[in-house]
């Protein structure tokens, strides 16, 4: 690992000297409305001439032409008299060529402080800057992130997925103002019923939603590459940003995904989302965003690489991009002005949405300068914003490194040590065994925090963001239908529903999943559909795909039923999302199970590896009572407990959950039935 990052950052020192040596300039960048007129500003340092275009209409094909002047600061600029609201603008940029230069003054790029942009549908994504009015009336809205992180239950989510599926109930399937129709199946009021207090959606930051046309050779990217790998040409999920400042298009009132067409062009998903984000918070939900600055895409009119490829991307010696993302064109987040982009970013998102935290794709690939100062300058704003890393990325791993400055990070070693790594020879805890590593100490440690001082990565819990289900890879539920051995990866499915249904045995591995999970100190985080064990089938529709009906573990590319929320399985599977409602408000009602210091936790003895028991003692901030935790992962034998002195009321168990408690006390000597759990308290 070492040895590759030393390699890494070699070969950035050898493409980006000169970059590093680019004027920085403090000026307001982007497209600057005041009484007294519209300025114009682009950082575009190694350029040799800069032109505004000015458009009435967004579909417009020629536009005013007005050449820029130049700073000392490697701004070009312009002012125009009058508020321009309304209008469109591009820029066409100029130089001399170069390797390691992308100038092209016959194409035009939006700005790349784009507040609002109408993009063409075409793998291009032709886009145009709309100036547009983004004043909005927030009444009382302020920040919803509560002050102890651990309490935190997160539910990972995509817009579109919400609400698109004809079960949710929703009229405006797909968008913004959909997802706040009251009364519906799908959408916040199905959020409410579960009972988490934060979202965190998916990009919703403006991104190319059209890829590069299925095996044609004709058109490569910007490696020389074609498309033999997608024949959906479609991005689903998101993780290609073009613009930093833009909201989504695609999900506003204003959006189409017809080709050729444009989206955006009236600009309605700047409030649109903030209507969003003010209905979530009115109901006490957070609201996340899952930002990409490590990468670009590789085939599109991203601005930058026409701006200056040498400044704000990562090279090799031979002045190609660089790829360690694996996604597109690695962001060189060290160039000065690019740091500063990516902070103005996360703080406009904060103050002009209200936006309550992020979570940082890939973010090993942004350099550890700019996520100090992220952090930092959005505590400013809000002193208890959410900031979370995808500790990964580009060959590198640190989940320590991120909680050394502050960040907390998704914790993939709870993930891999309590369900598995991969479903066929990679299984964990909830099946009795071992994934790579794992021992009886480190299940215990995953249920502190996954702390320092036992061998873990955190500085403290509430740097650990526990979950055992993303949008990538298999869903939980999934993994655990292959798992159990009851479905393969290669089978086609005829029946999604009689395969969504769960089976006895995949309804307990479930169930003790999401209690080993709620049980772990720190906060929670699940995806969408995990609650009912949701499948991802891949659905036939017409397109090329020769794992059409099988299983999905990676479904980045499907607008469509495969990943829609179908609201009849949670129907189906009702035991376990009931299970999952349970425990989230028993988290609520009994603090300790999330926010307990570790002085107040006590393994209790056990002969079996995959039998763990632990006390959590009474007077923990709210926690007034003591509270046991009992977990059994060995499928074929029960796990046997001499309970400590006193009754004991049960509070979750194999049967369901309730903050009331279920039944009658125990006391003595229990028994905790293969695969199962049980909460008590005294």
């Amino acid at each position: 690992m070492a040895t590759f990052l030393l390699l890494f950052m070699a070969i950035v020192a050898t493409a980006g000297g000169a970059a590093q040596g680019q004027p920085v300039s403090k000026k307001e960048l982007g497209c600057i409305v005041k009484k007294s007129g519209t300025t114009f500003r682009l950082y575009a340092p190694n350029a040799s001439h800069v032109t505004l275009l000015l458009y009435d209409h967004y579909d417009d094909a020629k536009g005013q032409r007005i050449p820029m002047v130049r700073d000392n600061r490697g701004v070009w600029e312009y002012l125009s008299l009058g508020m321009l609201y309304g209008k469109y603008y591009g820029y066409q940029v100029g130089g001399a060529p170069s390797s390691t230069e992308m100038f092209d003054s016959t194409v035009v790029i939006a700005d790349p402080y784009s507040r609002a942009v109408a993009t063409r549908n075409t793998y291009r994504h032709e886009a145009k800057t709309l100036i547009f009015d983004t004043r909005y009336d927030w009444g009382t809205d302020t920040f919803h992130t509560p002050e102890d992180h651990s309490s935190l239950v997160i539910y990972e989510a995509h817009m579109r997925d919400l609400t698109m599926d004809a079960s949710s109930g929703v009229r405006a399937k797909g968008t913004y103002l959909g997802m706040l129709e009251q009364g519906k199946t799908g959408g916040l009021s199905y959020l409410k019923d579960l009972g988490v207090n934060a979202v965190e959606f998916q990009p919703l930051q403006k991104f190319g939603v059209i890829e590069t046309p299925y095996r044609d050779s004709s058109v490569v990217d910007d490696n020389g590459e074609f498309n033999t790998w997608n024949p959906y040409e479609r991005n689903h999920w998101g993780y290609m940003t073009s613009y930093f400042f833009a909201p989504e298009s695609y999900y506003a009132t204003d959006g189409s995904i017809k080709r050729g067409d444009y989206s955006g062009a009236a600009g309605r998903a700047v409030r649109e989302f903030k209507d969003l984000v003010k209905g979530l918070h009115k109901e006490k939900i957070a609201v996340l965003m899952d930002v990409v600055y490590n990468h670009v895409s590789q085939y599109d009119y991203n601005p930058f690489k026409y701006i200056d490829k040498e400044y704000y991307f990562r090279l090799d010696s031979a002045g190609r991009f660089l790829k360690t993302s694996g996604c597109g064109n690695d962001f060189r987040t060290e160039s000065p002005m690019a740091r500063r982009l990516i902070i103005e970013s996360v703080k406009y998102w904060m103050k002009e949405y209200h936006i309550d935290g992020f979570r940082f794709d890939l973010a090993t690939l942004i350099d550890k300068e700019t996520c100090r100062q992220i952090l930092a300058e959005a505590r400013k704003i809000n002193p208890n914003v959410i900031i979370v890393a995808e500790a990964w990325g580009g060959g590198g791993y640190d989940p320590h490194g991120f909680s050394d400055i502050g960040w907390a990070s998704w914790n993939d070693k709870i993930r891999n040590g309590v369900k598995g790594q991969n479903p066929n020879d990679g299984l964990g805890f909830i099946f009795g065994k071992f994934q790579d590593k794992n021992s009886k100490a480190t299940f215990r440690s995953f249920l502190t925090g996954t702390l320092r001082e036992d061998g873990g990565m955190y500085v403290k819990k509430e740097h650990s963001i526990n979950y055992l289900e993303s949008h990538d890879d298999n869903t939980l539920g999934d993994f655990i239908r292959m798992g159990s051995g009851e479905v393969r990866q290669s089978d086609v499915i005829a029946d999604r529903t009689k395969n969504a249904a769960l089976s006895p045995k995949q309804l307990a591995l479930n169930k003790l999943a999401a209690l080993y999970l709620f049980a772990s100190q720190g906060p929670v985080m699940i995806h969408e559909g995990q609650e009912f064990a949701r499948s991802k089938v891949i659905v036939a529709t017409g397109v090329p795909d020769p794992q059409a009906g099988t299983i999905d573990h990676n479904s980045y590319n499907k607008d469509n039923e495969t990943n829609y929320l179908n609201y009849h399985h949670r129907d189906l599977n009702r035991p376990l999302y009931d299970y999952y409602q349970g425990l989230i408000a028993l988290r609520k009602a009994y603090p300790g199970l999330c926010s307990s210091p570790k002085k107040s936790v006590k393994f209790l003895d056990t002969e079996d590896d995959f039998f763990i028991a632990y006390a959590i003692a009474k007077g923990t901030g709210a926690q007034k009572k003591p509270m046991l935790v009992l977990l059994n992962g060995n499928p074929g034998t029960p796990g046997t407990i001499t309970l400590p002195k006193g009754k004991w009321k049960v509070l979750a168990d194999a049967r369901g959950v309730s903050a009331k408690g279920l039944g009658s006390s125990l006391s003595g000597k229990i028994s905790v039935p293969p695969t199962s759990g049980m909460i008590l308290t005294q």
